[in-house]
């Protein structure tokens, strides 16, 4: 954090959306933590037969 110098660093956070991350492809927009899933809605939707969801007509 080089740039930060300077100034104030941003401070680590413990809590909140920034924290809230898709365990696959690490985006934290439209995070769905679902049974503890931790995956984005996309991600969930890709990998939810592999993991054991079913589809229903």
């Amino acid at each position: 954090m080089a740039k930060y110098n300077k100034y104030n660093k941003p401070r680590d956070r413990k809590h909140g959306r920034e924290l809230k991350k898709c365990r696959r492809c690490g985006r934290n927009a439209a995070p769905n933590a679902m049974y503890g899933l931790k995956y984005c809605r996309q991600c969930l939707r890709e990998v939810a037969q592999k993991i054991g969801f079913k589809k229903y007509n």
